[in-house]
């Protein structure tokens, strides 16, 4: 059975968080675009192209005071002329030695359909705690 494209995306974000929490590398590949980029919530760092992302996220994964982010999706807006959505919601970083808060706020994500998957084109974060 095929999920609908909200549900593909709702499934694509639950196994992004997955892999972060993991330290999975290699699951978060495939989730993103080759061009994609992210724009950091507090310092705005702009992090551009697949291996950039991964690079970055291999340095978090092996940092001494390791935080998990999670990204909890709010709504999904599908285009209808487009095989493009967005993904607005709520993102938080807890401490993976204790679960203390670190960081939290809003995002937005503009997925896009690539050969029949769901990929992460762009992430924009604000900072809000």
């Amino acid at each position: 059975m095929q999920l609908s494209p909200e549900l593909a995306i709702r499934a694509a974000r639950a196994a992004f968080n997955q892999a972060l929490a993991s330290g999975d590398l290699a699951a978060i590949g495939p989730l993103l675009a080759p061009d994609v980029v992210l724009v950091a919530g507090t310092d705005s760092a702009v992090i551009h192209g697949r291996k950039a992302q991964l690079q970055a996220w291999k340095r978090e994964f092996s940092a001494k005071a390791r935080s998990i982010y999670s990204r909890i999706p709010d709504a999904v807006l599908l285009s209808p002329v487009a095989p493009i959505a967005f993904e607005h919601g709520h993102w938080q970083g807890v401490s993976a030695a204790d679960g203390t808060l670190e960081a939290s706020g809003t995002y937005t994500a503009k997925w896009r359909e690539i050969g029949g998957l769901w990929r992460i084109e762009a992430e924009l974060y604000l900072t809000l705690a």
